[in-house]
């Protein structure tokens, strides 16, 4: 398992050196280890170069199987954890940057003073597109979607987020009590990409307005950093203003802007024991759509 490990290690950091260093092994170490890999599937898999790390193309098309065999793995280590009684394990999450920023810190500290010894991985997703990849197939325990998804997956609902209008306190806007989507499609604008699911831009074309897109940018810190310096105005998460860290004018929006924010996971039952707490601590905490509360308690009981 651990020649799986370090071969998907070497395709994240694209190196050889970055992985033995990471792994804490020598470089050949890691060369042996892909070496043998390529003998035990009979194939090569990665080819190197002055530019770095490629796949072959068989290499391309066993990548999913291996990721599948190490998520799989993981599971299993989980399980036989709980199966043991044993107050360890590692909950791996999909999380947003606003999520991560203000949701997530105070809940892993209060969930520490239960479980010390559980450990976090937190996989920052760009769109929402790539959470729920890295749900159905598997490398995330959860993740946080709308409570629309495909596939094998279940959703709960937490809460509405109010989406605000953010500009310049010098853009003559500023001076606005609120403003409209049809003032804001004639500004230059800046789009958060998210992927399929976009709800400004989805806002926008269901009141017939295209709006004036100049940047598009996959960081709220960097779209406030621009709206800041008057670059343009856009539209982004409440979550993220509750302690902005920028000089900027936030204004509500007519007619308002929301997302329904969710947890998102494949199955409860093969859910590891800690992972289904540490969810149940996220619902209890910010589950405010009742419905959604009800669904998880019911599952969860």
């Amino acid at each position: 398992m651990k020649r799986y490990h370090t071969f998907l290690k070497v395709i994240e950091l694209g190196s050889f050196t970055k992985t033995a260093e990471e792994l804490g092994y020598t470089q050949s170490a890691i060369s042996q280890m892909i070496q043998s890999l390529e003998t035990e599937l009979d194939t090569k898999l990665l080819l190197r170069s002055r530019s770095g790390i490629e796949l072959t193309a068989d290499g391309r098309e066993l990548l999913p199987y291996i990721q599948t065999i190490c998520n799989s793995y993981h599971s299993l280590s989980e399980k036989l954890k709980e199966m043991h009684n044993l107050q360890s394990g590692v909950i791996r999450i999909g999380t947003f940057s606003s999520i991560s920023c203000y949701w997530l810190p105070p809940l892993i500290e209060e969930f520490h003073r239960i479980y010390p010894d559980i450990s976090f991985q937190l996989h920052q997703a760009m769109e929402y597109s790539t959470m729920h990849d890295w749900i159905q197939n598997g490398q995330v325990d959860f993740g946080f979607l709308p409570p629309i998804v495909k596939g094998e997956m279940q959703c709960i609902a937490l809460q509405e987020d109010h989406l605000m209008a953010i500009l310049s306190p010098s853009h003559p806007l500023a001076s606005r009590p609120v403003l409209t989507l049809a003032e804001l499609a004639k500004e230059p604008y800046i789009l958060l990409e998210e992927g399929d699911i976009n709800e400004s831009l989805r806002t926008f074309r269901q009141n017939q307005l295209e709006p004036n897109i100049q940047y598009r940018v996959h960081d709220d810190y960097t779209i406030m950093s621009m709206v800041e310096r008057n670059l343009g105005v856009s539209i982004i998460s409440s979550i993220f203003l509750e302690n902005p860290s920028y000089r900027l004018a936030i204004r509500p929006i007519d007619p308002p802007v929301t997302r329904t924010l969710g947890v998102a996971f494949r199955h409860l039952e093969t859910m590891p024991t800690a992972t289904r707490h540490f969810v149940d601590l996220i619902v209890q905490k910010y589950g405010s759509i009742e419905k959604g509360r009800a669904q998880w308690n019911e599952l969860f009981r």
